[in-house]
């Protein structure tokens, strides 16, 4: 499986990005995916996921409410997204898309198989 992250990029507090991740495979639908995220300076932290089916997501506390992950399940587009609003400093941080073969809707990362290489998303105040 092969995961490729876009939609990165510069923007001011308050506004929105969105993150898209394609995933190589046939067998994408069944597995779950995330999205972790790596501050400068800090651990990796969890952000979302979501179920194989697309019928559950769970999210941090820190993003609740902002952030929205949702599935791209036909048409093979095989794609999952980030939708990021209301964007603040402490956003700022290489975003990763990961996937996972055995564990439905999880926050840890040490769950997930599958991992891509990674998006740089700055936001200025």
């Amino acid at each position: 499986v092969q995961l490729v992250e876009s939609g990165g990029g510069l923007v001011q507090a308050g506004g929105s990005l969105r993150l898209s991740c394609a995933a190589s495979g046939r067998t994408f639908n069944s597995y779950a995916m995330g999205w972790f995220r790596q501050p400068p300076g800090e651990e990796r932290e969890f952000v979302a996921c979501v179920s194989w089916s697309g019928g559950s997501t769970y999210y941090a506390d820190s993003v609740k409410g902002r952030f929205a992950i949702s599935r791209d399940r036909g048409n093979a587009k095989n794609t999952v997204y980030l939708q990021m609003n209301y964007l603040k400093p402490e956003d700022t941080a290489v975003y990763y898309c990961a996937a996972s073969t055995f564990a439905d809707e999880s926050a840890v990362a040490s769950e997930y198989d599958y991992w891509g290489q990674g998006t740089q998303v700055t936001v200025s105040s």
